[in-house]
């Protein structure tokens, strides 16, 4: 069982624009992407509920050399080792199908096979949510993207997945292996407990750079600036109709 691990701009942190207008400011707090901590847990949940028949739970991060906190996190919740694909400091973020081609070339790269990879359904940085999708087609493996629920029947290989859908939630039976997505109401990952604090510093991290697993992360798409909103004006208020009326045509908002 493999879940991701992925180093993001911590959730409580603003986001801002870098005085450059490139992208956002990340010289800030940073944490595990909560998705993918969701994806941890549930992975650990698994092992809970099936006990010896989820042989190992490894998880992966492609990031720099600090992305390794985010990988110790998810040892001391519960995962037993852990992949780190390093990149310098100095390189942009890998767009979702260079880590979808980069997931794929670990996954074949196990001699062990991997039935389940458990993926958060979006990073909180850039909220574009394509990884899962794309590394479930690189594979040619079914897909439950935005789980909120997760049931596997070991002995017929069958995973049964609670989709998050509008207005409401979609049962889908996959076989494996398997690609999951999480959502928001799957889990609440656990907190970390001192001594597995302690444990997961001698837990076996194994590192590959993108020429090892003989991927490309160079980024295909070119971002020409990024500028927050306007600030919004505050409102103001009317003693009657007559008033907002006239006020909407000094506006030049008329009735169609």
């Amino acid at each position: 069982m493999r879940p991701s691990a992925a180093r993001a701009v911590d959730f409580a942190v603003k986001i801002r624009v870098n005085p450059q207008q490139t992208g956002i400011d990340t010289n800030v707090k940073h944490s595990m992407n909560p998705f993918d901590e969701i994806a941890v847990e549930e992975a650990v949940r698994l092992r809970e509920r099936l006990k010896t028949e989820v042989k190992s739970i490894q998880a992966v991060t492609i990031g720099s050399p600090k992305s390794i906190d985010t990988l110790r996190t998810a040892l001391a919740m519960g995962a037993d080792s852990a992949i780190h694909v390093e990149i310098p400091e100095s390189d942009p973020a890998p767009e979702p199908l260079a880590v979808a081609k980069t997931l794929k070339a670990i996954i074949e790269k196990q001699k062990e096979g991997i039935d389940i990879v458990i993926l958060g359904k979006q990073a909180i940085d850039d909220d574009l949510g394509l990884t899962g999708q794309m590394l479930a087609g690189l594979l040619n493996w079914p897909q439950a993207t935005f789980a909120s629920k997760v049931e596997v029947d070991v002995a017929k290989r069958e995973v049964v997945v609670v989709r998050e859908i509008d207005g409401g939630g979609e049962e889908i039976r996959c076989k494996l292996p398997l690609v999951i997505t999480t959502d928001l109401r799957l889990n609440v990952p656990r907190y970390a407990t001192l001594p597995n604090i302690m444990k997961a510093k001698k837990k076996p991290v194994t590192k590959y750079s993108a020429a090892d697993l003989g991927v490309d992360l160079t980024p295909q798409l070119e971002t020409l600036k990024v500028t927050e909103p306007p600030t919004r004006v505050g409102g103001g208020k009317v003693e009657s109709v007559d008033e907002l009326v006239a006020k909407l045509k000094e506006a030049g908002i008329t009735a169609v």
